[in-house]
């Protein structure tokens, strides 16, 4: 398209002519910050955890790595406990897991 004057072809590319959407950097939300790779984040944290299986037949508690890599078996009934994938693990159904914080 042609424009005949320079003046409008100014005015388009003007930087004061472009708004930026406002984001608090400082104050992110909750869901943000989970969204955000772990280097990138406010304050670095990993997203791999440890947590406590508890198996569905036996009741027998398990300490298991969030990606793990390997089968976990119970130590009581020799069932799997969880599958691995390509990320976390999946969990057998009927285990129910509880994330171990810091102490």
């Amino acid at each position: 398209f042609f424009v005949d004057s320079p003046l409008p072809s100014l005015l388009l590319h003007h930087p004061s002519t472009f708004t930026m959407p406002l984001k608090d950097l400082l104050h992110p939300s909750a869901t943000d910050e989970k969204r955000t790779h772990k280097l990138k984040r406010l304050v670095q944290s990993p997203n791999s955890f440890f947590m406590d299986v508890r198996c569905d037949n036996c009741f027998n508690i398990t300490t298991v790595f969030s990606h793990a890599q390997t089968v976990v078996v119970c130590t009581g009934c020799a069932m799997a406990l969880c599958q691995p994938t390509g990320g976390r693990t999946r969990l057998t159904d009927g285990c129910k897991y509880r994330i171990k914080r810091d102490s």
